[in-house]
């Protein structure tokens, strides 16, 4: 059993807790989504007048334009596009991976977290959501229209030597913004932490990456 150490709600997706519409995050995320490249769809180049979609898709393509160095930890974080242009049918999609590069078996927490799933960026203007669930969000557009609720146990997950574990999240804008899914560039970053049997955080580094939707 996935040990816990604390168990709460909070929302994600830049609106108050009083206007929560959707719970996720009750069960552990299997990993999730089916690794399409979206190979032949155009993205658009974002370019319409007040910065929002280009006509026909549902929103701007997204690279990645930077990721931070390796932590000082045995596990070895990783992302990469999955999904590059959204759609009327589904928003961009970036994959996660978390490999142990040490000789000795870990445990990684928060499991969510570690992957990105239910980070903002800095700004609060995209979220990464589990790929394949559903949740409020505007058809075509992937403009969240409420904030979403998550239960938040320290979840955790262990990973051999050579072991990887890899998932797929979406990327939303949230609440209330202009654009359905804004152009600019936007950092994500979160905390990744080896814990013992307990769930008790052993070492600790924070890790991050920046995209561009354009």
């Amino acid at each position: 059993m996935t040990p816990t150490r604390r168990r709460y709600l909070r929302g994600v997706g830049g609106a108050s807790a009083a206007g929560l519409l959707a719970l996720a995050g009750c069960a552990s995320a299997p990993n999730a989504g089916d690794g399409s490249d979206g190979s032949g769809v155009d993205g658009g180049n974002g370019t319409d007048a007040g910065g929002t979609r280009p006509e026909g898709t549902g929103g701007p393509g997204v690279s990645i334009v930077s990721v931070d160095d390796e932590v000082e930890l045995p596990i070895r974080p990783a992302v990469e596009i999955a999904r590059e242009a959204a759609t009327t049918d589904h928003p961009p999609r970036l994959r996660t991976r978390l490999t142990n590069a040490g000789d000795e078996r870990v445990r990684v927490g928060e499991g969510r977290a570690a992957h990105f799933e239910y980070v903002s960026d800095g700004d609060d203007a995209l979220v990464l959501l589990p790929a394949d669930d559903e949740y409020p969000a505007e058809p075509g557009c992937w403009r969240l229209t409420d904030t979403i609720a998550i239960t938040e146990e320290y979840r955790t997950f262990a990973l051999d030597p050579g072991e990887s574990s890899e998932r797929f999240i979406d990327l939303y804008a949230t609440p209330g913004g202009d654009a359905c899914l804004p152009v600019g560039e936007y950092r994500f970053e979160t905390t990744v932490s080896v814990v013992s049997g307990d769930a008790e955080p052993q070492s600790s580094a924070t890790w991050g990456f920046s995209v561009v939707l354009e």
